[in-house]
């Protein structure tokens, strides 16, 4: 590949197998990048990782996990510190779509799932990741935001993300005086499979290409 400029830059990205994820860590694979692609579905992520050979890019590192498995962040965490002592790059796209529904009709079984992916999630990566993080000479941590806040029947999807971003900018608080750069991005509306839980039946074709919107992101990093 001729763009090489992310070359020697670690990066992680989440929700790899589908959407912005998949899209971004294929974009960051075929500019240099060493890419950790975490998301729990495997297929996707060997597509992803057939693409980038097809490519010519720096094939990634496939992590099949859950993230709200807590072990197995922790375990991925130290395997990135055994292996190069450093991150540079985390973008952060798992999200979930728990079903639209008025506030006292959210099943909490669905509203439990959106909190433990939207949620408590982001804490346990900011958990594993801070020191790795901490330890690149200029790291750079993108969550994405997509305010639902008080809109009728998002309840259980705006709240957990809230959640989320609550701990995002927490951290961003807590490392403004540091090497770390916390970014919050909004990615344009894409044809995704989170977007068409929310819209059935939408034609994509008026929505940004996730190809584009993952350009958008690089273009923060």
């Amino acid at each position: 590949m001729s763009d090489q400029s992310f070359s020697g830059r670690i990066a992680l990205v989440t929700g790899a197998s589908r959407g912005l994820g998949f899209a971004t860590a294929r974009a960051l694979c075929n500019r240099g990048a060493t890419v950790f692609a975490l998301a729990r579905t495997l297929g996707g992520l060997e597509e992803l990782d057939d693409l980038v050979k097809a490519d010519g890019g720096t094939r990634p590192t496939l992590l099949p996990l859950d993230v709200t498995d807590d072990g197995a962040i922790e375990r991925m965490g130290a395997a990135i510190h055994e292996r190069h002592g450093h991150l540079d790059i985390m973008v952060h796209c798992a999200a979930h779509a728990p079903p639209l529904a008025p506030v006292g009709h959210v099943a909490t079984k669905d509203l439990d799932k959106a909190w433990k992916i939207n949620g408590r999630a982001v804490q346990q990566l900011i958990r594993s990741l801070d020191p790795l993080l901490r330890a690149s000479a200029g790291a750079k941590a993108v969550f994405m935001t997509d305010n639902r806040a008080g809109a009728a029947f998002w309840s259980g999807y705006a709240v957990s993300k809230d959640a989320g971003l609550g701990f995002a900018r927490t951290y961003a608080a807590e490392v403004s005086k540091t090497a770390v750069e916390v970014i919050f991005h909004t990615p344009p509306e894409m044809p995704t499979a989170l977007r068409a839980r929310f819209y059935p039946g939408q034609d994509g074709e008026d929505l940004t290409p996730c190809a584009k919107a993952a350009q958008g992101v690089l273009d923060l990093l």
